[in-house]
């Protein structure tokens, strides 16, 4: 190798080398100038801006960079009691309930007056099942606020969500007292209806009689069975602890007719418990028993759960029957759902069968609803072609019921079930009843 060559290429190494530094420091501040301006926008920020772009952020649904944000103004600021309130609310809309509870308690504790403080904390009491803590937050805030129908709104929602209608209705006719809009009054007034198992035997206020007419329509496949046809009157009137129903039932099957009466009565017992009482008396027998009685006891527990246990006794010609069942019921806003099974003793282990329903009131009221329900039971009998043996059947049906009032007196529901029977006949049933109220 020549002078030369050595000296170009010792004169490329000594220009390398120091042009690569440049490159890569150029390289890092580029990357790392987006925080770098990031930190430098936040440090610059007043602290109205940040508070304004963290509820932006918070209320445009990236609620983790609004509660890193809050996070960091109160580590400047730990006594900052509208951060700290603007953190919880965003982490009660993340359902992140111990952390919203703490800075929520926190900011009441630190300002007893401050009446938004209350209003959040009875939010994140109401929406993590916590009704009676919800009611006791709200009601701060309507002594902080007395001419604030809002306040009085949600401390009835509160009550009606632990189950005390009758201070829920205070609150109510109290927001209406403080200008609130009566059109939505009137809706929380018409939810406060007593929901139970059985719609049709609660009246709103300013009812005290009720008439119910409809029928049933069965056809079987194959067709070889003749259709069923089954017919009701109902006449119900409202007492102060419940109501009672005549009734008129007629049935014509098999070229057969036979007519029933009952009474039919639900009662309120003691605390968010109720019964319901029936006795049915078919004088022939043919169709419908003899005589029969039934009595359910209900009792509400916990947040929206109703435990229920029946008793049946029918009597038909030359024998009794007695039904055992057992329920458990959740109302969650708008929705109930049921669960029953009902056991028959007899040959055997005697008969199980399976119920479950799913109710939707779609208005929000106690009479407009939309029910879905499937059952299967299980029957074992002694086989009655001469042999000595136990034999088993089984059978499902599906049902769909709609029922609207259509004016505040005047309503109708429809319904239509499936059921594949034991004995080897599928059934489709459709059904139809007016209701009218005075």
């Amino acid at each position: 190798m020549d002078s030369n060559t050595h000296t170009m290429e010792s004169s490329m190494r000594r220009g390398f080398a120091p042009l690569t530094a440049q490159t890569l420091a150029l390289a890092c501040a580029l990357a790392l100038a987006p925080q770098v301006r990031a930190q430098e926008a936040t440090a610059a920020e007043s602290y109205e801006q940040q508070f304004a772009r963290a509820h932006e952020l918070a209320t445009g649904g990236r609620r983790q960079e609004a509660v890193t944000l809050y996070t960091a103004m109160l580590q400047a600021s730990p006594d900052n009691s509208d951060v700290r309130l603007a953190r919880g609310r965003t982490q009660a809309w993340m359902e992140r309930w111990p952390e919203a509870e703490a800075d929520l308690v926190a900011v009441t504790a630190a300002k007893p007056d401050y009446a938004d403080a209350w209003s959040a904390l009875g939010d994140m009491y109401l929406w993590s099942d916590r009704p009676q803590q919800a009611a006791g937050a709200y009601a701060r805030w309507s002594e902080l606020r007395p001419d604030d129908p809002a306040a009085a709104i949600a401390l009835g929602r509160a009550h009606r969500a632990a189950g005390d209608r009758d201070a829920a209705r205070i609150d109510f006719e109290a927001a209406r007292a403080r200008g609130a809009d009566a059109a939505q009054v009137d809706d929380y007034l018409a939810s406060l209806q007593p929901r139970i198992v059985e719609p049709d035997a609660v009246l709103p206020a300013g009812y005290l009689w009720a008439l119910r007419v409809g029928g049933t329509h069965t056809s079987f496949d194959p067709s070889s069975r003749d259709d069923w046809n089954e017919y009701e009157v109902a006449l119900r009137r409202k007492f102060t602890r419940g109501s009672l129903a005549l009734e008129m039932l007629q049935a014509r099957r098999f070229d057969q007719h036979d007519t029933a009466w009952a009474l039919d009565g639900y009662a309120s017992l003691w605390e968010r418990a109720y019964a319901n009482v029936r006795y049915q008396r078919g004088p022939s027998g043919d169709l419908y028993p003899g005589n029969a009685w039934r009595v359910e006891l209900f009792q509400g527990v916990g947040s929206g759960w109703e435990l229920s246990g029946s008793y049946d006794h029918l009597e038909f010609d030359g024998s009794d029957t007695d039904m055992y069942g057992v329920g458990v019921g959740r109302y969650f806003g708008d929705f109930y759902a049921r669960y029953r099974v009902l056991h028959v003793p007899g040959v055997g282990s005697g008969s199980l069968s399976h119920r479950g329903q799913l109710r939707w009131y779609y208005a929000g009221n106690a009479d407009d609803y939309f029910e879905a329900s499937v059952s299967h039971g299980r029957s074992h009998e002694r086989d009655t072609g001469g042999f000595d043996r136990v034999v088993g059947d089984s059978h499902s049906s599906y049902g769909v019921t709609y029922v609207k009032f259509f004016a505040p007196q005047l309503g109708f529901k429809l319904g239509a079930d499936f059921a594949n029977d034991v004995d080897g006949f599928d059934e489709r049933s459709v059904s139809a009843s007016l209701y009218a109220r005075w």
